[in-house]
């Protein structure tokens, strides 16, 4: 529409230059760099004639983000600093907010956090000002992310309802998409899975609307990755196809390296380790084209993956010594994290207990199991496996149960199929049958479902430690255990969520009861279940509710023990035993619930402590794995 009337004789020279910057704005929108490009021909500084500030400070920005989308991140953060002078020259508010906005950006692309932050928020004191209500969002947005991966989920949701908001009120669908993606991103670290499918799904479905082949792909990008953690790997693998058709010159590099890198996840889960290998080297060239900067800053968890597939072949060797590259390289802490826990595996493996317990002990100063849960559960399976093999096995099994009950409370379905296993294994070797049965079982239908025929394998082998003859040691709760188990309750207080299914499970087999349960005493007489082990909802919900109005259990016993207040009522514990509890089974439960008070009064007093929450913005990442 705009096009012919560039051709216009009629045009002054103002009017040219700003229909100039119009088609550039909605061929960048259409990820369309060529036209964009042509649209705004040369620079300013080749201009001979005079141009008022406001408009050099656009076509100043308009060539910074052509720059960007390129890859040229140096070239365009000068562009934009021209882009600044001229409208702080100007005194145009909304200038210099898409100036800061801008060189946010790029400085995200190379990896400066502190220097984000910095244009971030001057970014969004200029557009408050101007009133620039999409682009506000934007930065709203922008900042989401980054208070995710610190854990402050609080604050990552206010800034993106916020962004979601303005984006609503001024119908900036594009902007919209982008937002609901985010979101998706922060269920995502957050493991709400099914929050995060339905976000992704959406925002997905919003930039089909728009037309964007950029943010369509990012969005299949990260649906993608959503479908790998809920374990639907056939999804996932579409996604991520669709995804590699429908990429645009925009971020091309930084999108085709997150599809390849979970291409790689995926194939490594199924025990496919050449095709793993080759999606890794795939990636590490399409991260490396896009900049050596931010091929520093991307190729993290590429590397972290080479390590892990050394480990996965059995290479123990080269799975230590590429874990000692991302350490000494000063690697972000999570991806440090993960090198130290593949370390301490193939340390493990390797029979290098001392090394091993090392690695684990330094993972434990730097792991904080509220931020990072599912590397916590990893780290209790790593630790479990070095009980086992140092002749401790009652603290393997409950290194084992609670890091297979934290990743299934999670949704980290493959990570959860291999504590099942690692417990069921330990259980198999005693002669427990139905529990290690159980577990096995467990484990089984996670790997087949995933396609992991390694896992499969190794399962299969567990398997056939039931037909022999077990050890007859009793490992699940013997009497010397009183340390395992109290250290399984401390772990688990690091958690809300995870400290009542720990309570219930070590009170079920603390007393080896039919049941247990814990719960609270509503003010209306009725309860609420906070967790039960050994029986459903409903039969502890029935089992609570009698001993609240103390009805005995048939001809067996039912225990309470106080476990302090929670926020609706006074809390309890709940064991029901088809048999007399002696003193030294009660003894130990009551010294499982002196610890659970303990623990639930220590995640009360961490909540009221919570920093409140404010806008204040960070670090961002955009929505890609």
């Amino acid at each position: 529409m705009l096009a012919p009337a560039l051709r216009s004789s009629a045009l002054t020279r103002e009017d040219e230059l700003t229909l100039r910057a119009m088609l550039a704005e909605a061929a960048l929108l259409q990820d369309d760099l060529d036209q964009a490009a042509a649209s705004l021909g040369r620079t300013p500084d080749s201009f001979r004639d005079t141009v008022p500030p406001r408009r050099l400070a656009t076509l100043w920005r308009l060539h910074g983000r052509l720059a960007s989308a390129r890859g040229d991140q140096s070239r365009a953060i000068a562009l934009h600093g021209r882009a600044l002078k001229q409208a702080e020259i100007a005194h145009d508010s909304r200038g210099i907010g898409l100036a800061h906005y801008e060189l946010g950006q790029c400085y995200r692309k190379v990896g400066d956090m502190a220097i984000v932050r910095e244009h971030i928020t001057k970014a969004a004191s200029a557009l408050h000002a101007a009133g620039d209500r999409r682009h506000l969002a934007l930065v709203h947005s922008l900042t989401s992310i980054s208070h995710a991966q610190l854990g402050r989920y609080d604050e990552a949701m206010g800034a993106l309802r916020q962004a979601e908001r303005l984006a609503s009120l001024v119908h900036a669908d594009d902007v919209l998409a982008t937002v609901c993606g985010n979101q998706a991103n922060v269920m995502l670290f957050q493991h709400h899975y099914e929050q995060a499918l339905a976000l992704a799904e959406r925002s997905v479905s919003l930039h089909k609307a728009h037309g964007s082949g950029h943010g369509l792909a990012v969005a299949l990008a990260t649906l993608g990755q959503i479908c790998v953690r809920l374990g639907d790997l056939a999804r996932a693998e579409e996604a991520l196809h669709r995804a590699l058709d429908v990429r645009s010159p925009i971020q091309f590099h930084e999108t085709t390296g997150a599809v390849f890198d979970t291409l790689a996840q995926i194939h490594l889960i199924r025990g496919r380790y050449d095709t793993a290998s080759d999606f890794l080297g795939r990636a590490s060239d399409a991260y490396g084209a896009y900049g050596r900067q931010t091929s520093q800053w991307y190729q993290w968890s590429v590397r972290v993956l080479g390590a892990r597939l050394a480990l996965r072949r059995g290479a123990l060797g080269e799975a230590v010594a590429l874990a000692d590259e991302i350490e000494h390289a000063a690697a972000p802490p999570l991806d440090a994290l993960q090198a130290t826990l593949i370390a301490a595996e193939a340390l493990i493996a390797a029979g290098r207990n001392a090394d091993a317990e090392h690695r684990l002990a330094a993972a434990a100063d730097g792991l904080d199991p509220k931020s990072a849960p599912a590397a916590w559960g990893e780290y209790l399976r790593l630790r479990g496996l070095l009980h086992a093999q140092t002749g401790s096995p009652a603290d393997a099994y409950h290194d084992f149960a609670q890091s297979a009950t934290l990743l299934d409370l999670l949704g980290e379905r493959y990570q959860s199929g291999l504590s099942h296993l690692a417990l069921g294994r330990l259980v198999a070797e005693t002669g427990a049958r139905s529990v290690a049965e159980r577990h096995l079982r467990k484990a089984h239908g996670i790997f087949e479902q995933l396609g992991a025929e390694r896992d499969l394998t190794d399962t299969r082998a567990a398997e056939a430690l039931l037909t022999n003859v077990g050890t007859g040691q009793y490992v699940i709760s013997p009497a010397d255990a009183d340390d395992a188990i109290v250290r399984r309750i401390v772990d688990a207080a690091a958690l809300p969520e995870l400290l009542g299914r720990e309570t219930a499970a070590a009170l079920l087999e603390a007393a080896a009861a039919d049941s247990s349960a814990v719960f609270v005493e509503l003010p209306d007489g009725d309860v609420r279940i906070v967790a039960s082990a050994g029986s459903d909802a409903d039969t502890a919900s029935a089992l609570a509710r009698s001993a609240a109005h103390g009805n005995a259990y048939g001809r067996g016993t039912m225990a309470v023990e106080p476990l302090g207040r929670d926020v609706d009522g006074a809390r309890y514990g709940l064991v029901a035993s088809p048999r007399p509890l002696g003193h030294p089974v009660m003894r130990r439960l009551r010294m499982i619930a002196a610890v659970a008070r303990q623990g639930f009064a220590l995640c009360a007093a961490r909540e009221r402590s919570a920093v409140p929450v404010d806008i204040a913005l960070d670090r961002s990442l955009e929505p890609l794995p």
